[in-house]
Formats: C-alpha cells, structure tokens, sequence
C-alpha cells in the first residue's frame, strides 16, 4: 500500500438523486428522498476515491465500518456533493470523515474504515475467485 495521503486531505464526487436511490422495500416507494442504503453506497465511494491510488497490484480493499447520521433530506433530482476526508492512516487502515451536501444544507455526515489487504488474502478469507 502506498502511503501517500495524509489526515486533512480530502476527495470529493457529485451524484444526482435518482429514484432508484430511494428506499423501496417489496416493491413499495417509502418515500422520494436519497435513502440510507444509497448514501451508505456513496459514502464507501467516496473513500474508496483514496485507495484508488494507495493499492498495489497485488492489493484490495475492504470496508471495514460505516457510519451515517442524517441531517436533513436529499429529494429526487438534487445533486449532492460527497467529500471524504482523510481521519488517520494507521498500519493498512484508512478512517475518513465524511460530509453529503446540497447546495444549500447538510444531508449527512458519517465515518467510513477500509482496510487494504493482498488479494489472495481476501480470497482465503473469502473463499471464492477474487
């Protein structure tokens, strides 16, 4: 693993709100705002942005924690902004800190741990074809 970024440094993207964002449970649309499952999806992205570059060849990473707390809702067609930034880099795990905004408010904040480990560790511990 390369070690290049540092606590402070940060990586962002921009996703729009889609319906198939929203929480659908046995067919049913509970509501048309950016569900948990989806930020949570997006919250990985966005620190996985980092490890991107950190791995080797030989490398993957693996979530390791994620947390959310929502703040106010993102309705279907907003665009948000999703920014990582880096908590610690400790051994082989990345902490982030992670913000979702509109352009005009806080969606969520939240936390998210990776951990990069070599590839054919992760498939012992997975026992499959990685």
């Amino acid at each position: 693993m390369k070690n290049i970024f540092k606590p402070g440094d940060q990586k962002s993207f921009r996703r729009v709100v889609l319906e198939s964002d929203c929480a659908i449970f046995n067919g049913e649309l509970l509501h048309k705002v950016c569900s948990t499952f989806a930020l949570a999806r997006d919250f990985e992205w966005s620190s996985r942005l980092f490890f991107l570059e950190m791995k080797e060849d030989d490398e993957e990473g693996v979530g390791t924690m994620l947390s959310i707390e929502h703040k106010t809702p993102a309705f279907v067609g907003e665009e948000i902004l999703f920014t990582a930034t880096v908590e610690k880099v400790e051994r082989n795990e990345l902490i982030c800190i992670i913000e979702a905004k509109t352009e005009n408010r806080t969606i969520a904040t939240g936390k998210t741990g990776q951990k990069m480990l070599k590839r054919k560790k992760l498939r012992a511990l997975f026992k499959g074809d990685y």
